[in-house]
C-alpha cells in the first residue's frame, strides 16, 4: 500500500510538529500554583531556540486560556474575548505570540463552540426571561405535558443532559456539565457572534484554532430522542443515558459541515492559518470533516492510535486503512497523548513508549505530542481528596483527567520545578528521574530520543511529506514501512515485542542506519535481513533501490 502527498505545496501544520500544552500544568511564574502564560514565554527557548538542543517543535496548542469560572478547567468560558487572569492578561498574551513567531513556533488557540459558562453575559441574558432578545442563543424547551424532560439526551457527564431553570420554567440544554450550557447554532446571531470570535484572535496573530467537540454544535431541530444502544453497549462504558444511546440526533448532523466550511472561509481569509478539529467518528465519518472539496478542516485530530490495541498488526491494520480511505487531498495526522487520556507510557510501558515515539514522528502526516510526553511522563497518583476534575466525580475515578494532567516535570527539586508554590495537583513521583534537566545529561535518555527524530524528521523532507509505503514482513510483532521521496528513501521498522526479531526485507546491504530507539551505533545487517532487539525501532537509510513486498 503506497500513499503520497497531494501534488501542492507543503504548508506548516503538514510538515510542522505540533505540541501541545496544558497552561494550568506547564509552567508557574508567580508561585500560586497555576501554570501562565508568563511561564509559557519562560520555556519557549526549550521549545525551539534553533538549537539542537531544543525540543525542535514548530507550533504550540494551548488549551483554553479564556475567563472562566473553572468548572471544567476552561472548558466552560465566561468571555472568549480575553484572558483569564490566572493566566495573564492580553498584553501577557501578545508578548506570547511575538515570542513564539520570533522562534518560528506558530500559536494555536482551544476554541470551544458547543457550549458557554452558564455565567458568560449571553447565558445570563438568556436565562433572565423568556422574551430576552437572547433567549434563542441558548436550547430551551418545556417540559412534555406529563412533566418529564424534554427528550432522552444525556450528558457526557453523567444524567440527564436537561437542567431545569425554576424562574423562567423551562429546561434548557447541557450535553456536559450543567454550568456548561449548549449554544444554539441554528440562530444566525449566534453564528456571527462566535465568527467574531475567531476574527478577534485571528487578528491579534493567532495562528489557527483547535475546535473543541466541532461535530456536536448543530442538534436536530425537533429535538428527537436518540435511538437506545442494546447488544452493542460496551460494559467498560460509564453509565448513563449518554453512554446508552446512538448519537443520530444531538451530534454529527449533515448540515454541521455547513457551519464547519464557513469556518473555514474565515481561516482562509488568513494566511496560513490552520483548522484543527476535536471529532472522534469512526472512520468514514471522520473523514467527512475534511469536506467533500478539502474545505472543511485542515486536521481532524485522528485519535485512531489512542484507541486502538498496542500491537504491530492492529496500529499496522489502522494506518493502513486510513492511507486506503483519506482522499488525495487530506492529509494525515496521529496523537498518542492528550489531556482527556491516560498518558502513553502508562499504557504501553516505557519501553514500548520509545518505539511510540518512532512510530508517531516518522509516519506520513502532522504529529501532535502532549507536553511531557517526550520525558515519559506517566499518570499521576491522585487521592480521593486531592481529585479536582468534574468527569471524575460524576462518572468515577477510573475517568479521572487529573491523571495526565500532572505539573510538567523540569527539575528533579521541589515541586519538579513547576511552582514554588503549592501545585494545583501533585507531581508524579518519579519526577526526580523523569525531567528535563536530569534527561538533559543522559544522551540514551526519551528526551534526546524526541529531540534526535524531530531533528532528523526536520532534516530529511521524505520523513516530512514524502510518501507512505507499508512493507510486509514475516514477524507479526513487526511494523515496517517505507516513506520516500525524490530520490530519498527511508526504511522504519518498529518491534512491538519484548523479544528480539530477525527481518528478511531486500536490499538493505546498501542500508545505512541513521537512528535506533536505543540511541546508540548497535547496528546488524546480515544479507537482506535485519536484526531488532526488544523494543526497538530503527530508521534506516536506503542508499539503493528495492522492490517492498505487500499485503493483499
Amino acid at each position: 500500500m503506497q500513499k503520497s502527498a497531494a501534488s501542492k505545496e507543503t504548508q506548516w501544520w503538514e510538515k510542522g510538529v505540533i505540541y501541545q500544552i496544558y497552561p494550568r500544568s506547564f509552567s508557574d511564574s508567580n508561585a500560586d500554583g497555576i501554570g501562565d502564560l508568563e511561564g509559557v514565554i519562560r520555556k519557549l527557548d526549550y521549545l525551539n531556540d534553533g538549537s539542537e538542543q531544543s525540543l525542535g517543535i514548530d507550533a504550540i496548542w494551548l488549551n483554553p486560556i479564556f475567563p472562566s469560572p473553572m468548572a471544567d478547567f476552561g472548558y466552560d468560558i465566561s468571555d472568549y474575548c480575553n484572558i483569564h487572569p490566572f493566566f495573564g492578561d492580553l498584553d501577557v498574551f501578545g508578548r506570547l505570540v511575538a515570542a513564539a513567531h520570533q522562534r518560528n513556533i506558530r500559536v494555536i488557540l482551544d476554541f470551544v463552540p458547543n457550549h458557554t459558562s452558564d455565567l458568560h453575559a449571553w447565558f445570563v441574558e438568556s436565562r433572565s426571561g423568556r422574551k430576552n432578545p437572547k433567549r434563542d442563543w441558548y436550547i430551551w424547551r418545556d417540559a412534555k405535558s406529563d412533566g418529564s424532560l424534554p427528550n432522552n439526551w444525556g450528558s457526557a457527564f453523567g444524567g440527564p443532559a436537561w437542567e431545569w431553570d425554576a424562574v423562567s420554567a423551562q429546561y434548557y440544554l447541557h450535553t456536559f456539565l450543567k454550568e456548561q450550557p449548549d449554544l444554539n447554532w441554528r440562530n444566525p446571531q449566534v453564528k456571527k457572534a462566535m465568527l467574531d470570535v475567531l476574527r478577534f484572535w485571528l487578528e491579534r496573530g493567532v495562528d489557527g484554532f483547535r475546535m473543541d467537540v466541532v461535530g456536536m454544535i448543530l442538534k436536530d431541530p425537533e429535538l428527537r430522542d436518540n435511538p437506545e444502544l442494546k447488544n452493542d453497549l460496551d460494559p467498560a462504558s460509564p453509565d448513563g443515558p449518554y453512554y446508552r444511546q446512538l448519537h443520530v440526533h444531538d451530534q454529527d448532523l449533515e448540515e454541521v459541515h455547513e457551519l464547519i466550511r464557513d469556518f473555514r472561509i474565515l481561516l482562509d481569509e488568513y494566511p496560513e492559518r490552520c483548522g484543527i478539529g476535536e471529532v472522534w467518528y469512526e472512520l468514514p465519518r471522520w473523514i467527512k470533516y475534511y469536506g467533500s472539496r478539502g474545505d472543511e478542516l485542515h486536521l481532524p485530530f485522528n485519535f485512531r492510535l489512542m484507541k486502538a490495541p498496542w500491537n504491530a498488526r492492529a496500529i499496522r491494520e489502522s494506518v493502513d486503512e486510513m492511507e486506503r480511505t483519506l482522499p488525495d487531498f487530506a492529509w494525515p495526522n496521529y496523537v498518542l497523548n492528550n489531556h482527556d487520556s491516560p498518558r502513553l507510557v502508562s499504557r504501553v510501558g516505557d519501553e514500548q513508549a520509545r518505539v511510540a515515539a518512532m512510530l508517531l514522528l516518522t509516519l506520513r502526516g502532522t504529529p501532535t505530542l502532549y507536553c511531557g510526553e517526550e520525558l515519559g511522563m506517566e499518570n499521576g497518583v491522585i487521592s480521593q481528596d486531592q481529585m479536582q476534575d468534574p468527569q471524575g466525580f460524576r462518572l468515577g475515578a477510573q475517568y479521572n483527567r487529573d491523571l495526565s494532567r500532572t505539573p510538567m516535570q523540569w527539575t528533579d527539586g521541589p515541586n519538579a520545578g513547576f511552582s514554588s508554590g503549592q501545585p494545583w495537583l501533585p507531581v508524579t513521583p518519579s519526577y526526580q528521574i523523569k525531567n528535563v534537566a536530569t534527561e538533559d545529561r543522559d544522551p540514551t535518555s526519551m528526551l534526546n530520543l524526541y529531540r534526535s527524530l524531530i531533528r532528523l524528521r526536520k532534516q530529511r523532507t521524505a520523513l516530512q511529506s514524502g510518501s507512505y509505503t507499508s512493507v510486509a514482513v514475516e514477524s507479526s510483532d513487526c511494523f515496517v514501512f517505507e516513506r520516500s521521496q525524490n530520490g530519498e528513501q527511508y526504511l522504519i521498522a518498529l518491534n512491538f515485542s519484548y523479544k528480539h526479531q530477525t527481518l528478511k526485507i531486500p536490499g538493505l546491504m546498501e542500508g545505512k542506519l541513521l537512528l535506533s530507539t536505543y540511541l546508540d551505533n548497535f547496528e546488524v545487517f546480515g544479507k537482506n535481513t535485519l536484526d531488532l532487539r526488544a523494543n526497538e525501532g530503527v530508521i534506516i537509510e536506503i542508499k539503493h533501490n528495492y522492490v517492498t513486498r505487500q499485503d493483499g
